[in-house]
């Protein structure tokens, strides 16, 4: 990043009650305050120009505004927490050139860093829709896990790939230590490429993938990414995760 004047940006965090792994996991306790307020809690500390949570469950909502928050109730119907921000852009009018930073509702632990830096490598790519950050991967089992994204760029740091398989793919055996890249779940958008998102055509690597980064791509968007310039803990799946968010809480 250059210089000491930071990116404005906003910060939309998606969250629904429904959870396959976790039940209600939205709601979960950590240290008195669900998990949704503790993320809302976590984006405030990057000093962003506005948070909103973005959600469809009255009870989520609530406990956003218990802590003074704020809340844009949208469609139940949407398919994913980026057609949920679609909506959400439009009801907060924000402007077409504003970047909106989207945090998982389930990553508590997001280190304030990367909030500005997605947003300001985005700000310096004016030609990209969207922007994301990546991280080496830390082990071979990584790499193979369908459960861990890996990513392939360009030189100059454009997305190329996007794949649940163990990718780039060594022809001589081994894996790949020195190049291998877990994607981090954090994205930053300009307003206008979310107000277009609706207008994508489906995606049938999408589709097999189960990876929406995917409609963009093969819509020809650009989709500029960094690596993060401080480590990302996981976020919340399991209860496995959640007992760890307490003890480091």
């Amino acid at each position: 990043m250059k210089g000491t004047v930071m990116t404005e940006f906003h910060v939309l965090i998606p969250a629904r009650l429904a959870s396959q792994r976790l039940k209600k996991k939205a709601l979960l306790d950590i240290h008195g305050a669900p998990l949704v307020a503790r993320v809302f809690e976590c984006a405030q500390r990057a000093q962003p120009k506005s948070v909103h949570v973005v959600t469809d469950s009255e009870a989520i909502g609530q406990a956003i505004e218990v802590i003074g928050g704020s809340v844009v109730m949208t469609s139940p119907d949407h398919r994913s927490g980026t057609d949920r921000l679609c909506e959400a852009v439009t009801h907060l009018a924000l402007r077409d050139e504003d970047i909106v930073v989207n945090l998982q509702g389930d990553e508590p632990m997001m280190p304030v860093e990367c909030l500005n830096q997605v947003a300001e490598v985005l700000a310096q790519n004016p030609a990209a829709e969207m922007a994301t950050l990546y991280e080496p991967l830390a082990s071979e089992a990584q790499w193979q896990s369908p459960d861990v994204v890996k990513l392939v760029t360009t030189s100059s740091g454009h997305a190329l790939c996007f794949s649940r398989a163990p990718i780039p793919h060594p022809r001589n055996g081994g894996w790949p230590r020195a190049v291998a890249r877990r994607h981090v779940g954090l994205y930053a958008y300009r307003v206008d490429a979310l107000k277009r998102w609706g207008t994508l055509p489906d995606s049938d690597i999408e589709a097999v993938e189960g990876l929406e980064q995917w409609r963009a791509l093969t819509a020809g968007w650009s989709i500029v990414c960094a690596r993060a310039v401080c480590p990302i803990p996981p976020g919340v799946d399991t209860q496995a995760d959640i007992d760890r968010v307490r003890l480091e809480w």
